[in-house]
């Protein structure tokens, strides 16, 4: 059974219908109509998101992370319509400046609410946590890519990137590669927008060139268990303008992808949270068909 008859076999039989329809929508000429119904389910009253969107939190509440993974995934479809729906939700969830905290969504990086339904340990509010842009510089270029420019929100979101901005090159290079992924989508959103008069984009794109390789885990012997950084958590084509400086360790992470497979199609989660032995065992799975995805996406990118 090859690599992609083997993953198909896998998401059939397990995975969630948000799953399964990014799967058909990705891979099988499904329609992004289906991708946006079953994510409309995740989205509450207020526009944001929530319900186990992020598997790793089951909180029922409207979070910023979880409304940020709803942004990956309109990303992922290419839903540009600037006045859908779920799109002018999560603006006016924005906009609300609930878990704003005047300069950041999601500043500790948790909520309060979390506490009170199943979640991995990084997610509790009791846990202390440091101020962070992950996921605040990613949901400023979402607003800067999907708001109206004669909105306040838009003009918000202009200010927060050159806070953000500040915050990176005062602080770099960042330890966290989850908040360097951030503000490489900042950068991409703003260059897919021609928004070169906020920042100074060439600056930018050379100083993510060193956070990525940074935080890259270039100890490849530890990739199959341990937590560690992949060049796909940052780049994900060959056209990418962070790909040719770390060509090998993208085609290396290519070659690793087709030798990892699990015989059910999977490949292995290197994480886990031990409070919740039955939640955690639902949400593994839903994580095994979100790597599926994330893998065959990336060996199509980048077959040798």
């Amino acid at each position: 059974m090859d690599y992609y008859t083997a993953a198909k076999k896998f998401i059939l039989k397990n995975s969630r219908p948000l799953d399964m329809a990014r799967w058909n929508y990705l891979f099988e000429d499904g329609s992004k109509e289906d991708v946006i119904k079953v994510l409309k389910t995740y989205q509450n009253d207020d526009g944001g998101f929530a319900n186990a969107l992020e598997p790793d939190c089951w909180n029922i509440n409207s979070t910023p992370l979880q409304t940020w993974v709803a942004t990956q995934i309109i990303k992922e479809i290419n839903l540009d319509d600037k006045n859908h729906p779920i799109i002018k939700g999560i603006l006016d969830y924005l906009s609300s400046k609930d878990e704003f905290d005047g300069h950041r969504w999601h500043g500790l990086n948790t909520v309060v609410t979390n506490d009170n339904y199943p979640h991995a340990p990084w997610w509790s509010y009791k846990q202390k946590q440091e101020l962070t842009y992950n996921p605040t510089a990613s949901l400023i270029g979402f607003i800067l890519k999907y708001a109206e420019k004669d909105t306040a929100i838009y003009r918000s979101a202009c200010e927060l990137s050159k806070e953000a901005y500040n915050y990176f090159k005062k602080n770099f290079p960042l330890e966290s590669m989850h908040e360097s992924a951030c503000f490489v989508e900042l950068y991409h959103y703003m260059k897919e927008c021609s928004i070169f008069n906020l920042l100074d984009m060439e600056e930018f794109k050379k100083l993510l060139q060193k956070q990525i390789k940074q935080v890259i885990t270039y100890d490849t012997k530890i990739w199959s268990t341990d937590y560690i950084c992949k060049p796909s958590l940052f780049i994900n084509s060959k056209s990418s303008d962070f790909y040719l400086e770390n060509k090998e360790i993208c085609d290396f992470e290519y070659q690793f992808i087709l030798k990892t497979q699990n015989e059910d199609g999977s490949w292995g989660v290197t994480w886990e949270w031990n409070d919740y032995p039955e939640e955690w065992a639902i949400s593994k799975n839903w994580w095994k068909s979100d790597i599926i995805i994330k893998n065959i996406k990336y060996i199509r990118e980048f077959k040798l």
